[in-house]
């Protein structure tokens, strides 16, 4: 059986790791994506010719021609939860199998969600920038998180690791999730517009879905505190970008810190990054290598299956895939 493993080289060494690809390659013969660009749907048809897997990398799209072009495809793997960038729909009309992998990443983006609150709380970025630069920093009085407020926009498994770490700290917890049942006590269930209201810091981790494209915008930010923080660590197309520019711009909220938006490769954009109340971070919080092997490790025990002509964990359309044989 033959694999095309999508990830440029780059990518591969940080998303994969050695370990993980030499696992799949001795399971099935494995093509590798050797150049610098991600490839775009010809060029994925044209690397995955007698393939029967891909696994897809996030900067890889797999629309409907791309089963139309390989009718000896059989399976779509991702090698992540987001499978945004595969028409499932197609696949499925196609009778290609797609599977996604598990969040193996959420004891990463926890870490890195609360360093970016202690960042905007403390001026840790302005003072390193102003001392690499030369300059005698300005000394401000910070922000403690504990007796602070935090407002979880979302509640899956990021933020239900999340919320008891931010009430360890001493912080109020508030959860806006209309499809979420919250047991634990320490934690209240407001409606949106009620959380962004009450808290002093408000962090974005809901689903991205048709249903929460824009789901923060200028009615949102502008029922936030002016001494609010906004964190994003779910992806850009939550945001309506310009209406948060012009909160942070206009003093309408305090500042910002993401590790998404709707640049290339999920990046956060470098017209909201460059501001100067913006700490932005370039979409690495799943970058460790527990998070990546992790997420690795789940597509090889995917392929594991599919030798053995079972149906793989994290299939989402198990039900229309005829492209067995």
């Amino acid at each position: 059986m033959k694999l095309l493993l999508t990830h440029v080289p780059l990518a591969r060494r940080q998303y994969y790791g050695a370990r993980a690809l030499a696992r799949l390659q001795g399971l099935v013969d494995v093509t590798l994506h050797e150049g610098d660009a991600p490839l775009d749907p010809a060029g994925v048809i044209a690397a995955a010719r007698g393939a029967d897997f891909i696994i897809a990398d996030r900067s890889t799209a797999v629309p409907g021609q791309i089963f139309a072009g390989l009718p000896g495809l059989k399976v779509v793997m991702r090698s992540a939860t987001d499978i945004r960038n595969i028409d499932v729909e197609a696949a499925s009309r196609a009778g290609v199998l797609v599977t996604h992998a598990e969040a193996g990443f959420v004891q990463s983006v926890v870490e890195l969600a609360l360093g970016l609150l202690v960042d905007l709380s403390r001026g840790v970025s302005r003072a390193v920038a102003d001392y690499h630069a030369g300059r005698r920093p300005e000394i401000r009085v910070g922000r403690q998180l504990g007796g602070s407020t935090v407002g979880i926009v979302g509640y899956g498994r990021i933020s239900r690791a999340l919320a008891p770490l931010l009430a360890g700290l001493g912080m109020t917890v508030l959860v806006s999730d209309p499809y979420a049942q919250i047991d634990d006590r320490r934690f209240t269930k407001l409606p949106l517009d009620d959380l962004l209201a009450r808290a002093d810091y408000v962090i974005c981790l809901a689903i991205a879905n048709e249903e929460t494209e824009n789901l923060l915008g200028e009615a949102a930010f502008g029922r936030m505190k002016p001494d609010a923080f906004f964190v994003n660590m779910s992806r850009g197309n939550l945001v309506d970008e310009a209406a948060l520019a012009r909160a942070l711009t206009e003093g309408r909220i305090a500042g910002a810190a993401m590790d998404v938006g709707r640049a290339p490769d999920q990046m956060p954009s470098p017209e909201l990054a460059r501001l100067p109340n913006v700490i932005a971070t370039p979409h690495i919080g799943g970058l460790t290598p527990p998070a990546s092997e992790s997420q690795a490790m789940d597509t090889v025990r995917q392929v594991e299956a599919l030798v053995k002509g079972e149906v793989p964990p994290g299939a989402v359309n198990a039900a229309q895939w005829t492209r067995r044989a």
